[in-house]
């Protein structure tokens, strides 16, 4: 039985810092299943990959400047931002010339670019586990572990913070570029009506893929922090969060940027908090128990309003 007065009482506050920080992991690649969706209303079920190759381009730096007993100074992690956003964009650009844009030009089905963000997953995670193997890597540590200080009782992890500041610096980042650039305004043009925005002179193609560079990025930045948070890489670690950002971005309203990031911070905050209450075990369940819900009570999620529809 859940042990209410606990979970609930004396371990709320450690429970919400770390569901808020891992929520913001989600709602960081949350934003590459909303903006592709705002722009090609298709699901990139292939940008949990995308994830993945920003955890194994961060390591890989890292591991460049890694001692013997796998630390680095606190800067090489924030200088490793740079190529790792870049390795994952490319990436993600690769990713939508090679497997979606001849489809676009074929006027190809749904179905088409689902079954080939499918086969895209399976290529990259399996050419991966072909290049590194399936045993778990170590992630570099690069910032102290010991708490930073301490809310009452509750330690608070410098990794944690490091996360939700980082989190909040890109959300309020992207959503300004979106709403106050040139570019911004063609992505939602293009997410609005792609017919209308081709006839006024928005290019179409460009939009697309500074879209998934946007995506690739993001997820980048999302892997680096998830090295930082939970200190392991896999060939396949990319699918389970890569699954639940795209039950973040459904919760707060797909192709909605700041639905991904309400979306994120609940998701992450129910798993925590259930987590405490029935077990790690079941941690897992409550996503998907969430996305269930969801969709059979509020399928346009809690916001519920697209990339082209924002003022």
């Amino acid at each position: 039985m859940p042990d209410w007065g606990t979970c609930l009482g004396s371990e709320l506050q450690f429970r919400v810092v770390g569901g808020l920080s891992t929520g913001s992991i989600y709602a960081l690649i949350a934003l590459g299943y909303t903006l592709v969706y705002g722009v090609l209303q298709l699901i990139n079920f292939a940008h949990s990959e995308v994830f993945m190759s920003g955890i194994l381009a961060g390591m890989l730096f890292l591991n460049v400047f890694a001692g013997g007993d796998q630390t680095v100074a606190p800067f090489l992690f924030v200088v490793a931002f740079l190529p790792t956003m870049a390795a994952a964009a490319g990436v993600a650009v690769a990713l939508e010339r090679v497997a979606y844009r001849p489809l676009r030009r074929r006027g190809a089905s749904r179905l088409a670019y689902l079954i080939s963000a499918i086969g895209a997953s399976f290529f990259m995670s399996n050419l991966v586990l072909l290049w590194r193997g399936r045993e778990f890597e170590n992630f570099p540590r690069s910032i102290d572990p010991a708490p930073l200080f301490n809310i009452g009782r509750v330690p608070i992890q410098t990794a944690d913070i490091v996360v939700l500041i980082v989190m909040v610096i890109m959300m309020v980042g992207l959503d300004r570029f979106v709403q106050r650039t040139r570019t911004g305004k063609g992505i939602r043009a293009v997410a609005q009506d792609v017919e209308t925005a081709g006839l006024m002179g928005v290019d179409i193609n460009r939009m697309v893929t500074i879209t998934f560079v946007i995506g690739g990025m993001l997820a980048g930045a999302a892997g680096l922090l998830y090295g930082l948070k939970f200190g392991v890489m896999r060939f396949d670690i990319g699918f389970l969060p890569g699954i639940k950002a795209f039950t973040a971005a459904v919760l707060g309203g797909i192709g909605n940027i700041r639905g991904a990031m309400l979306g994120g911070m609940t998701l992450g905050l129910m798993e925590s908090i259930g987590a405490g209450c029935f077990g790690n075990a079941w941690k897992d369940v409550i996503a998907f128990v969430l996305l269930v819900g969801v969709l059979m009570f509020r399928p346009t999620g809690i916001l519920g309003e697209g990339v082209g529809q924002k003022a």
